[in-house]
């Protein structure tokens, strides 16, 4: 039986490339998703996920105080914190609330950086990581164009080459890529 999970941040982009990542693992299931705490206690109630993914600073109602309401309707439910800092304050507050644990975000990244994770952004030239940011944003290539000075074609392109270098095949791949790179973080 498959882990169900609720995924909650207030990034379209962030949580896209999660429920990606979780939907190709065999045991877990992306079941839902909400932008702020109120959607999050909403989508609790009505589909019962084993797991929540919270992040924690969302606008209209934090993933503390939803935390702690959710919680209270189903106590059973576990609570993942989705954090960049190990020594963030509002982890041990969201513990405190009845969160089971939390997951570092920015773990992978600090490997990378370390040179622990080999990677190969760094064969990218400063145009093709320009590109790169900016498709994984969300932009078509026009508006890349249109904003970079330079034809379409130019960007397709570059995107070609950047698909290419980084071994991707789709634009979801190019996404989740710029994710773990910590390319798209606010």
């Amino acid at each position: 039986m498959k882990i169900r999970i609720l995924l909650v941040d207030d990034h379209t982009i962030l949580r896209a490339g999660l429920k990606m990542m979780l939907n190709a693992q065999t045991d877990m299931e992306v079941i839902g998703e909400a932008h702020d705490g109120r959607q999050a206690i909403q989508e609790s109630q009505r589909l019962h996920p084993d797991i929540v993914l919270m992040d924690i600073t969302m606008p209209d109602m934090n993933g503390i105080e939803s935390t702690r309401q959710i919680k209270k309707v189903l106590p059973d439910v576990k609570i993942l914190i989705l954090t960049m800092h190990e020594n963030d304050e509002y982890v041990f507050q969201a513990l405190r609330a009845g969160a089971s644990g939390y997951i570092m975000v920015g773990d992978y990244l600090q490997r990378v950086n370390a040179g622990e994770e080999k990677d190969s952004y760094s064969i990218l030239t400063e145009r093709e990581r320009e590109i790169l940011k900016l498709v994984a944003e969300g932009f078509t290539n026009n508006q890349i164009a249109e904003r970079l000075v330079i034809s379409p074609k130019t960007v397709d392109t570059h995107r070609t080459h950047i698909m290419d270098k980084l071994n991707l095949h789709s634009r979801a791949e190019l996404v989740k890529y710029a994710m773990r790179r910590g390319l798209l973080e606010d």
